[in-house]
C-alpha cells in the first residue's frame, strides 16, 4: 500500500465523523501523490503526513451567555491550531449553527495550504461556534462575544494565534471580542484582523477576498488567452465575498446575473445592483426578496438554482459543497469555461472531476479566496509597524500576491506534468513551502 493510502486509511478510521474533514484530507492527499511518491522513504519514516493531518493543538469549550430575556444560553467554542511551520496560526472565526469540530478541522487544514500559497509569514489555524448572530439583539451580540473571548484570549496573541473574521463573524463581533482580549489582557496589539479602521484595521480588508478572487480569476483567464471583459457570471451568495466579486466582477468588464442567500436567489439579467444588493445585505440585513421588490429586472426564487442559469464564468461564494455534480453537469452543458471558488471548498470532489474532465478551468479556494487573509496578513505587518497604508496600497500588494498565487500554482502543476489541473498545482506549491519549513524545524 502506497504511503498515501496507508495515511488516508489512519484519517478515517481516526475522524470517522468528520466527513467535512475527511473529504478535504482525500482531495489534498490525492492530490500530492506525485510529489509523496518522489520522497515516499523519508516522509514515511519522519511520518510527515500524519503530522501534517493532526492538529498540533485543538481547543472546545463552554460559552455560556445571557439573552435580553434574562435567560442563560449556552454555545460551544473552538480552535484548532494546525500547523505554525511557517509563522502563527492564522485563520477565520465562524459562527453558525453547523459548526463542529470536524468542520472547524477541515477549515484549519485548508487554510495551511492557503496561507502557504499567500507568500506571507502565517500558519494554519481556525475556530467559531455554533452561535447564530442572526436574529440577537447587539446586546446579546456583545454578551456571546466576551464571554466566547474571555475563554479564547488564553490561547491566542499576535505572535500565536491571529483570529480574523469569518461566515458571521463581521466588524461587530470582531469589535466586541477585540474589547475583551485587551480588557483582560491588558495588550493594545493585532491579536485579531477585520478590525474597525479607528482601532488598527485595515483598508481594502472588507473587499479583499471579493476582489482577490477576481484578480486570480482575470489572470488564470488571461493565461488561457481569454478576456473577462464581456463574460457573464454567475455568483452564489451575498455576503462580504459574494458582494466584492461582483463589485470587481463589474468594474473587471463581466456582468453578474445572479446571487443567492440561505432561502433562495436572484437573476437579474441586467446585472446584479451591487448598491442595492449592499442595502439590503449589509445595511438593513433583509432577504434577498427586498432586492427583487425593489429592482424590476431581477426575478426571485426560492431553494436554489444558481447554477441552472447559462454562464461563462461560475464563482461560489457562499459556503461548503454547495456546487454538486447535477450543477456541474449542468453548466458544463451551458458552455460554462471557468469555476473559480470564492468560498471554501464549494465544489464536491465528484462535481471537481467533472468539471476538470470537460475542460472547465477550476481554481480552488486555497488559492481563488486567498486574497482575505493575505490581506488579514497585511493588517498585521501594519499594526506591528504602526502605520495605516491607504487603499490603492493595499489593493496593489493585494493584486501582486492574487497574481503570484497563480503562476506559482500553475507552475506547480507543470513541473510534475500536470498542466492546467490547477488543484493539484495548488496544493502542490503550498505543500512544498510548508514540509521544507517542517523538515528544518526537527520532529516536532
Amino acid at each position: 500500500m502506497s504511503y498515501v493510502d496507508e495515511v488516508l486509511e489512519k484519517v478515517r478510521a481516526k475522524n470517522a465523523s468528520e466527513p467535512e474533514f475527511l473529504q478535504a484530507v482525500d482531495e489534498v492527499l490525492n492530490s500530492l501523490r506525485p510529489v509523496i511518491e518522489a520522497n515516499e522513504e523519508k516522509y514515511r519514516k519522519d511520518a510527515l503526513l500524519e503530522r501534517l493531518c493532526e492538529p498540533e493543538r485543538q481547543f472546545k469549550f463552554r460559552v455560556p451567555w445571557v439573552d435580553d430575556n434574562g435567560q442563560v444560553q449556552v454555545n460551544t467554542g473552538y480552535r484548532v491550531q494546525f500547523n505554525s511551520a511557517i509563522g502563527p496560526y492564522k485563520g477565520g472565526l465562524r459562527l453558525h449553527p453547523s459548526v463542529n469540530i470536524g468542520i472547524i478541522k477541515f477549515l484549519g487544514f485548508e487554510q495551511i495550504f492557503k496561507n502557504s500559497l499567500t507568500g506571507l509569514p502565517i500558519g494554519g489555524g481556525k475556530g467559531g461556534s455554533d452561535f447564530d448572530p442572526k436574529g440577537k439583539s447587539d446586546r446579546e451580540v456583545m454578551a456571546f462575544c466576551q464571554s466566547f473571548m474571555t475563554e479564547l484570549c488564553k490561547y491566542i496573541g499576535a505572535d500565536t494565534d491571529v483570529p480574523a473574521g469569518d461566515i458571521g463573524t463581521g466588524a461587530r463581533e470582531i469589535g466586541y471580542m477585540f474589547g475583551q482580549y485587551k480588557r483582560i489582557r491588558g495588550l493594545y496589539e493585532g491579536v485579531l484582523t477585520g478590525k474597525g479602521l479607528s482601532y488598527g484595521g485595515s483598508l481594502a480588508r472588507t473587499e479583499a477576498t471579493g476582489y482577490g478572487l477576481l484578480y486570480i480569476t482575470e489572470e488564470m483567464l488571461k493565461s488561457n488567452g481569454i478576456d473577462i471583459a464581456g463574460k457573464t457570471a454567475v455568483v452564489s451568495g451575498s455576503g462580504n465575498v459574494a458582494i466584492y466579486a461582483i463589485q470587481k466582477a463589474h468594474q473587471l468588464g463581466a456582468k453578474v446575473v445572479t446571487c443567492s442567500d440561505s432561502t433562495g436567489w436572484v437573476y437579474d439579467p441586467e446585472g446584479i445592483d451591487v448598491e442595492l444588493l449592499k442595502e439590503v445585505k449589509e445595511v438593513n440585513r433583509a432577504r434577498l426578496t427586498e432586492y427583487a421588490a425593489k429592482r424590476p429586472s431581477a426575478e426571485y426564487h426560492e431553494g436554489r438554482g444558481v447554477w441552472s442559469i447559462k454562464c461563462d464564468i461560475a464563482l461560489p461564494c457562499a459556503t461548503q459543497n454547495e456546487l454538486n455534480i447535477d450543477d456541474a453537469k449542468q453548466l458544463v452543458a451551458n458552455g460554462c469555461i471557468a469555476v473559480c471558488e470564492g468560498a471554501n471548498m464549494p465544489t464536491t470532489l465528484d462535481a471537481t472531476k467533472y468539471l476538470q474532465e470537460n475542460k472547465v478551468y477550476f481554481v480552488p479556494g486555497k488559492a481563488a479566496n486567498a486574497g482575505g487573509v493575505a490581506t488579514s496578513a497585511l493588517e498585521m505587518s501594519q499594526n506591528s509597524e504602526r502605520l495605516s497604508w491607504t487603499f490603492e496600497e493595499v489593493d496593489s500588494k493585494l493584486k501582486g500576491i492574487m497574481v503570484n498565487i497563480f503562476h506559482n500554482l500553475d507552475e506547480a502543476a507543470k513541473k510534475y506534468g500536470l498542466d492546467g489541473d490547477y488543484v493539484a498545482g495548488a496544493n502542490i506549491a503550498g505543500f512544498e513551502k510548508v514540509v521544507d519549513a517542517m523538515n528544518a524545524q526537527g520532529i516536532v
